[in-house]
């Protein structure tokens, strides 16, 4: 992949995470509230996940902020 397609897709992924937090916010119904959901989900993944590595390039908060919109959007991820 020469450095034009790296750009192209790291600029797509960024978007990606700004499109999926801006969602997260929109439907909460206080902005404060999860912020500090996100913020301590993410301390907590930190810590909880020295042992796994899943994908050290995804950092806590974006991987939180990922997981929680997914929770809220597709609430049938966590009744299986």
């Amino acid at each position: 992949m020469d450095n034009q397609n790296i750009k192209i897709y790291n600029h797509l992924k960024v978007h990606e995470i700004i499109y999926k937090t801006e969602e997260l916010l929109n439907i909460s119904d206080n902005r404060y509230k999860i912020t500090i959901q996100i913020a301590n989900r993410a301390k907590r993944k930190k810590y909880e996940d020295l042992d796994i590595i899943d994908d050290p390039t995804i950092k806590p908060i974006i991987r939180s902020i990922l997981e929680m919109v997914d929770e809220i959007t597709q609430p049938e991820i966590i009744s299986d």
